[in-house]
């Protein structure tokens, strides 16, 4: 696993990760009793999520082999063809976040303004969800070239012709 599919896992671990702290914290603001009441969920995820991060980047910047490159071109051509991806779902997302509390509330309601934050968060966790995807899915490709890919270096996932000798 290269360094690209290594901080596709950890950004998709920690988008996981943080919508869950975020559910807690929701929780935690219902729980009864006094103020403090809630607080030691949130404090255990807070922990959970530093030791993730830190375990995550010595990981990440390990090198499997001394021999291993940063990158080649297959990794900036993956790279470039996520972030193509990662850009349309923002703008899908910004569509749809515009165009879905009008029809929720109508033409006369109104959205309370704390919402507008949350919005831009959950596009954004998004945008990090399908950059991670599609750069797992491309790794998970056969290279068409017939390198090594995702399924032995076969071009087309079906078995190998030899010549008419063979």
């Amino acid at each position: 696993m290269n360094k690209t599919q290594k901080g596709a896992w950890f950004l998709l671990g920690m988008t996981v990760l943080i919508l869950a702290f975020v559910g807690v914290v929701y929780a935690s603001l219902f729980a009864g009793g006094d103020r403090l009441a809630g607080t030691s969920p949130v404090k255990a995820w807070g922990v959970l999520i530093l030791a993730y991060t830190a375990a995550a980047v010595v990981i990440a910047h390990r090198k499997q082999s001394p021999a291993e490159p940063e990158s080649d071109e297959r990794d900036d051509t993956i790279k470039k063809n996520a972030v193509l991806a990662c850009f349309i779902s923002v703008w899908v997302a910004l569509v749809l976040a515009s165009f879905i509390p009008t029809l929720v509330v109508g033409d006369n309601g109104s959205i309370p303004v704390f919402f507008l934050p949350v919005i831009n968060l959950m596009v954004l966790f998004v945008a990090f969800c399908v950059y991670s995807i599609a750069v797992l899915v491309q790794y998970g490709m056969p290279r068409l070239e017939g390198g090594a890919g995702g399924n032995g270096g076969l071009t087309h996932g079906g078995p190998e012709t030899k010549g008419e000798g063979a």
